[in-house]
C-alpha cells in the first residue's frame, strides 16, 4: 500500500473499545494494525492466538523468520508490513543492507545458501501459492518437517496481513519507515 492513502478503516481509539477489547489490547503497543482490527473484537482475539505463534511460537529462528516475512510484505506491496518488520529484521540480526536486498527482483546468489532458499521458496509461495518439487526438496533438505510447516503458515499468515492492511489502507505508525527508499 502506498503510506499517502487515506485510511479506510480508521485508526480507533480506547473510547470506542468494549472492556473485552481493551483487555486484548493492553498487552500490545497501540499499534495501527492493532486498533483498526479492534473495529472486529472477535476477529482481532482470534486472529491474535495465530499471529502470535507464527511471530513468537514457531520453530523458525527470528533471523530466517524476518527474512520470509520482508519478502512476503515486499511482494506484497504492504508497506506498512514491511515497515514494522524492518524494526523486528533488525533486532533479529539483520543488516540494513540485507534489508534493501530482499526488494531486490532477482534473489541472486549473494545469499547463503540456506537463505537464499528461504527467500526464493517465499517468492513461489507469494506467486503460486504452492511449492514446486525443486524448491520442496531444496526446503526439506536444511530444514524439519515441522519448520517446513511454520515457513509455508508464515508465508501465508503475512499474505494474508499484507492484503488486509492494504485494503484496508492501515496507515504506517508515527515514525515507522516503510520501504527502501
Amino acid at each position: 500500500m502506498q503510506a499517502d492513502l487515506p485510511p479506510r478503516v480508521p485508526v480507533s481509539s480506547e473510547s470506542d473499545w468494549a472492556e473485552e477489547t481493551r483487555a486484548l489490547l493492553d498487552g500490545l503497543r497501540r499499534l495501527n494494525i492493532f486498533t483498526v482490527l479492534a473495529h472486529h473484537p472477535d476477529l482481532l482475539k482470534r486472529w491474535l492466538v495465530f499471529g502470535n505463534h507464527i511471530l513468537t511460537g514457531s520453530t523458525l529462528p527470528a533471523r530466517e523468520r524476518e527474512l520470509v516475512i520482508l519478502r512476503t510484505g515486499w511482494l506484497c506491496r504492504s508497506d506498512y508490513e514491511f515497515g514494522q518488520h524492518r524494526v523486528l529484521g533488525t533486532r533479529a540480526g539483520l543488516t540494513d543492507d540485507e534489508i534493501v536486498r530482499v526488494t531486490e527482483a532477482d534473489i541472486g546468489e549473494g545469499w547463503p545458501k540456506r537463505e537464499r532458499t528461504l527467500l526464493l521458496v517465499t517468492d513461489q509461495l507469494v506467486a503460486e501459492h504452492r511449492l514446486g518439487d525443486a524448491l520442496w526438496t531444496a526446503l526439506s533438505a536444511d530444514w524439519s518437517l515441522q519448520q517446513t510447516m511454520d515457513i509455508v503458515f508464515t508465508v501465508g499468515q503475512y499474505v494474508l496481513v499484507s492484503t488486509a492492511l492494504n485494503t484496508f489502507q492501515v496507515p504506517l505508525d508515527e515514525g515507522l519507515e516503510g520501504f527502501p527508499k
